[in-house]
């Protein structure tokens, strides 16, 4: 993070490029209520501190960790409001884990689907109409092995 004194404030524009996303996604942010309404020039234009900076960070991180915007709400509550402690954090963490290791299963099931379709193909010398992978996709019964099953 590109360190800006204290009390420099900073265009959208240059928000956006410390934090290291769009300038939409910061309005979109302040849209949602994860960034707070940002004070304003005497011309109208947006003005941030570096708190906002460490919270639109803080945001993006979060959102690179898989956390959804209501649970990146959650963390941000947690930030805010006195009387919440690591626990709690830990356990949305955790949570978020669970949902992570959830869709690696399901990523498996259907990369083991798809090499069992692959496996079953003779290749080039085979046309299209003698082709496993195409038949499986047109047929419904055949739609479990592409679905991931729980």
């Amino acid at each position: 993070m590109q360190e800006y004194p204290p009390n420099k404030s900073l265009a959208v524009g240059d928000l956006a490029r410390a934090g290291q996303c769009k300038v939409e996604t910061v309005r979109y942010y302040e849209k949602i209520g994860l960034m707070p309404i940002p004070q304003r020039t005497a011309g109208g234009r947006r003005s941030y501190q570096q708190s906002e900076l460490k919270r639109l960070i803080f945001i993006r991180r979060s959102r690179e960790l898989g956390f959804s915007v209501a649970q990146v709400r959650n963390l941000l509550r947690f930030v805010d409001e006195p009387n919440h402690t690591c626990g709690e954090v830990k356990g949305l963490t955790l949570a978020q884990s669970k949902e992570v290791q959830s869709k690696i299963d399901d990523l498996q099931r259907l990369h083991k689907a798809l090499l069992e379709m692959a496996d079953k193909c003779k290749g080039q010398n085979y046309s299209l109409d003698q082709c496993p992978i195409i038949d499986a996709l047109f047929e419904d019964n055949n739609l479990n092995a592409l679905i991931p099953q729980k």
